[in-house]
């Protein structure tokens, strides 16, 4: 009888603790890394793969994505999971709210959430959690039990709806986000969601630091009056007029506002999310110094980092917060190089182009918000990072180790080390390829990326050791488990 069910040969490993890929053989068992070292005989395993001497990276931890948001929930998640495992994602942990978009419906998580589950259930290629946005007085006395029947660690706040809709300007949120009569979603209520959360803490010490909370951190104030005055000034369009109407100090106000309430809440584990800009970065570190019992996560997104709002392909590049101009995107590398930055989403929100674009179509102010990009976060990193000398154990951080780590996953995910699941994406790293959206298995048929130059692309994807790409081809076959957190 052999030892080991897998063996993955051939291959340079990004390894805990080293910065470049290390020459080992990586034996499975049981969906788990088992023995990972030089020279294990291959005749232990029932199954030997070649790797072909590519860069086996830890499967990406992608900690934000938007399944199910514009399309039903079961179909998107069938086929966005697939685009994602094609990219190298092993997990995604995926943003759920109650309110117009999602399930088009209101009421407590106790009866939302298990539907939510329930849709999910089976469809899915990779292995999946949800983040929660309690968004009523009553789901936020639903955060405890959310942490203890489901396994719900995270938990997030949009800052800007309160009087701004997803796309643009909304006066009446109570139809967008279905609160309750008489509530409002604003400041107190964000202030009140902090101290949910901070209650779930105290009555889960033993894992209180992977119980966390995250915000979309734009002021609705100014983004209503600039995207009035770009309209009306008439002199950009596109993207860069998208980037003005939303603009950077607006990020970084929101980020000050976030940061003394969870102060005031005396909520330690907060996550600023898809930072944008210098200004937002400056006031997240800025936030950091004066509250140093604060133990703030700054995360950015791939497409920030890969895409200007003068470079993305067409007015499918409308995202929040918007795609910035090149000096931004220059900023965001020199504070990931610096360490600054914790870790690297893909934001995926797959809009297809009959929902995506309004008429005319070239108008970005029509456009709904959001696109997809799970299957170049992996590939671009390691495109774009190698040119500026970004270590691939560095890489493998930002995309898997760190946010495991904070988001309850540390314990099975995020890295490969023997016990944890063999989750595995192969690079290579000597592919020069350009992006378009007619190869990915994405039902999005358009993307901001189409035409950007790579020089790595996964090949390989390996779930808990089962293979559900191989070169390139992704299988039809379901293998995604949800995980309860923390996971064991």
């Amino acid at each position: 009888m052999t030892e080991y069910d897998v063996l993955l040969t051939n291959v340079k490993a990004v390894l805990p603790g080293h910065d470049e890929p290390q020459s080992v053989d990586i034996a499975v068992k049981d969906g788990k890394f088992a023995r990972i070292e030089a020279g294990i005989p291959a005749d232990s395993a029932d199954t030997v793969v070649d790797g072909g001497g590519k860069v086996a990276f830890p499967g990406v931890v992608d900690a934000h994505q938007h399944w199910g948001i514009y399309n039903p929930l079961p179909i998107d998640v069938a086929s966005e999971s697939r685009a994602s495992a094609q990219g190298g994602v092993t997990t995604s942990l995926s943003y759920m709210r109650s309110g117009q978009y999602y399930l088009n419906k209101s009421g407590d998580y106790a009866d939302f959430f298990p539907e939510v589950l329930a849709q999910t259930d089976g469809n899915a290629a990779i292995d999946y959690t949800y983040h929660l946005a309690p968004m009523s007085k009553s789901q936020i006395a639903e955060i405890p039990a959310l942490v203890k029947d489901h396994g719900v660690t995270s938990f997030k706040i949009f800052m800007f709806y309160g009087s701004y809709g997803l796309h643009g300007r909304s006066s009446d949120q109570s139809s967008f986000l279905m609160t309750p009569e008489g509530e409002r979603y604003d400041y107190a209520h964000f202030e009140f969601v902090m101290r949910g959360v901070q209650k779930a803490r105290e009555e889960n010490p033993e894992i209180a630091d992977q119980i966390s909370l995250s915000l979309h951190c734009e002021t609705a104030e100014i983004m209503a009056a600039y995207t009035k005055m770009v309209e009306e000034d008439g002199t950009l369009t596109g993207l860069p007029a998208y980037s003005a109407s939303r603009p950077p100090h607006s990020e970084g106000l929101a980020v000050t506002i976030a940061s003394y309430l969870a102060h005031e809440t005396n909520l330690p584990t907060i996550n600023l999310l898809h930072l944008t800009s210098r200004k937002a970065m400056e006031a997240a570190l800025t936030m950091a110094a004066a509250f140093p019992h604060i133990d703030f996560r700054r995360e950015v997104t791939v497409g920030h980092l890969l895409v200007d709002c003068d470079t993305a392909h067409g007015v499918g590049g409308k995202v929040n917060p918007p795609l910035r101009p090149r000096e931004d995107v220059e900023a965001l590398w020199d504070y990931l190089l610096d360490g600054k930055i914790d870790w690297v989403v893909s934001d995926h929100a797959c809009c297809k182009e009959e929902l995506k674009f309004g008429e005319p179509k070239d108008d970005v102010f029509l456009a709904k918000s959001g696109f997809g990009g799970a299957e170049y976060m992996l590939a671009g990193m390691v495109s774009e990072g190698r040119k500026r000398g970004l270590a691939f154990g560095r890489i493998a951080e930002l995309t898997a180790q760190n946010p495991a780590e904070r988001y309850g996953l540390g314990r099975t995910k995020g890295s490969i080390a023997v016990g944890k699941d063999a989750d595995i994406a192969l690079v290579d790293i000597d592919h020069d390829w350009t992006v378009r959206a007619e190869e990915s298995v994405s039902t999005q048929e358009y993307t901001p990326f189409e035409g950007a130059e790579l020089t790595a692309k996964v090949t390989d994807t390996f779930l808990r050791g089962t293979q559900i790409v191989t070169n390139g081809v992704v299988t039809d076959e379901k293998h995604g488990k949800y995980l309860s957190r923390p996971t064991a």
